[in-house]
């Protein structure tokens, strides 16, 4: 399954895709491979489009899950300053030449 991200061409990653998709859904392999190889075909369309452009959602996916993160642990901040602070500090190399341009009031 790596070996797909590591095809430059889009022609062939498309065949090889398909491919294992076919292979996959063979009766003889176990139900975690067939499902693995469903799941497969519904996102062919996406792998290829990566083959395309080389370009993830992978970077937002990760801040956002970090903004989540940081708001459970900060249950309870009263201000949307302090949240934003903690969110800058967790997401590393903060400008701390900004900070006085943050108002912490209310």
């Amino acid at each position: 399954m790596r070996e797909l991200y590591e095809v430059h061409d889009p022609v062939l990653a498309s065949r090889f895709i398909d491919e294992l998709i076919t292979d996959m859904a063979d009766g003889d392999w176990p139900v975690e491979v067939r499902s693995m190889g469903r799941t497969l075909a519904r996102w062919r369309e996406p792998i290829i489009a990566w083959h395309d452009l080389r370009i993830s959602n992978g970077p937002t996916e990760a801040m956002n899950n970090l903004a989540k993160r940081i708001k459970r642990v900060g249950f309870g901040f009263r201000s949307f300053a302090n949240y934003r602070i903690r969110t800058l500090l967790y997401a590393g190399k903060p400008d701390w030449s900004l900070l006085p341009t943050l108002s912490i009031a209310g």
